[in-house]
């Protein structure tokens, strides 16, 4: 399997250099592999994702997206990179509330250059995919919290990223639902061939994706790790 995402030797400070999230930290994930990242609250998980996605640079080291270096991109090609080859589920739906389920899944699309009516198809084409084909007209306030989050993980895909970056995407949701999501969320994204790096605290649900990595100390570890105090 080709590589879609490569962090190599990725190395993050704040406050001026005085606080290490990350050291010399490697991790890939491959085209159709599911990876969970673990690790307890404020090990920089969140972190980790927001710089695999592009949306926060690295003190020092390389951030690879299929095979592509991008710490030399101009700010419109990791743009372009963002919204054509990564997408984004988090732990709040984020769903526009005057739009139905098929518009908020459509518009990033649509955003992205394709016609309405390409937008709408590949939009009911992923809702159907996560078991919401009869409620496309819906909005927001007229799904449950877990049919709000389904439409938020076929709103990550509505551009046919390579590439999808979870955040805790079943967090805000009761146990009961969060299953059903989960499953929702790995059955479109096996479907869709994408890789997939999911940070969550359920270590259950974590045991169900091909590999987990433990983010404890600023690094990564292969499999479930404890934290050490």
């Amino acid at each position: 399997m080709n590589e879609v995402l490569k962090l190599d030797a990725i190395t993050r400070r704040y406050r001026e250099g005085q606080l290490e999230v990350f050291s010399n930290l490697n991790l890939t994930v491959k085209a159709g592999e599911i990876v969970a990242l673990v690790g307890p609250s404020g090990a920089g998980k969140s972190s980790l994702l927001h710089i695999a996605g592009l949306l926060e640079a690295p003190t020092s080291g390389e951030i690879f997206i299929e095979g592509v270096a991008v710490s030399g991109l101009a700010d419109s090609e990791r743009t372009r990179i963002r919204r054509d080859k990564i997408g984004f589920v988090y732990q709040a739906h984020h769903l526009l509330p005057e739009f139905d389920a098929l518009e908020n899944v459509a518009l990033p699309r649509m955003i992205a250059g394709h016609s309405r009516a390409d937008a709408a198809k590949e939009a009911a084409r992923l809702l159907d995919l996560v078991g919401l084909g009869q409620r496309l007209t819906h909005r927001p306030s007229q799904l449950s919290g877990g049919e709000q989050q389904r439409v938020a993980i076929a709103r990550a895909l509505a551009n046919q990223p390579r590439l999808l970056l979870a955040d805790e995407p079943t967090g805000n949701l009761d146990p009961r639902t969060s299953g059903g999501v989960f499953d929702a969320l790995i059955e479109i994204t096996r479907a869709q061939g994408v890789g997939a790096l999911i940070a969550t605290h359920n270590y259950e649900l974590a045991a169900r994706m091909d590999r987990v990595l433990s983010l404890h100390q600023g690094q990564l570890v292969e499999g479930m790790q404890a934290p050490r105090n």
